[in-house]
């Protein structure tokens, strides 16, 4: 099948495609004319990589997780601290998102709204970072 219905069953883009190819994450076969032919193996590869990457997972991380979904010597173990990796990394943006509300939240706070030009939210942004509320 082509690109177009290739990125029609996996939901992908067809760029997004291309890109995983250029890359070397797919290598679907080329016919004589240039053009690419998936398989159903390469839309089974494009689906795994577009759910990995819904999951925030990295591109490196796409590359390792699916070498290891090929390899059937692999140990779970390997695929485990790749997804603990992962997870570490989403629960440190969690709190920074958290610490970044809680400073917004208490600029905000302090800010009157009204018709004077004296901003706590100016103020906090123009301070330095140790200086500023949370």
């Amino acid at each position: 099948m082509n690109i177009g219905e290739a990125a029609a069953r996996t939901g992908l883009p067809a760029k997004t495609i291309r890109y995983y190819e250029e890359i070397r994450l797919i290598r679907p076969h080329r016919a004589a004319n240039g053009y690419r032919s998936f398989n159903e193996r390469d839309l089974h590869k494009l689906s795994f990589l577009a759910r990995a990457r819904a999951l925030g997972f990295s591109i490196e991380d796409c590359r390792m997780l699916l070498a290891l979904y090929e390899d059937e010597t692999r140990a779970s173990a390997d695929v485990k601290r790749v997804a603990e990796g992962h997870l570490s990394r989403i629960d440190q943006k969690i709190a920074d998102l958290k610490s970044m509300r809680e400073t917004l939240s208490e600029l905000v706070e302090a800010c009157a709204g009204d018709h004077r030009p004296d901003c706590p939210i100016l103020k906090g942004l123009s301070a330095e970072p140790a200086r500023m509320p949370g």
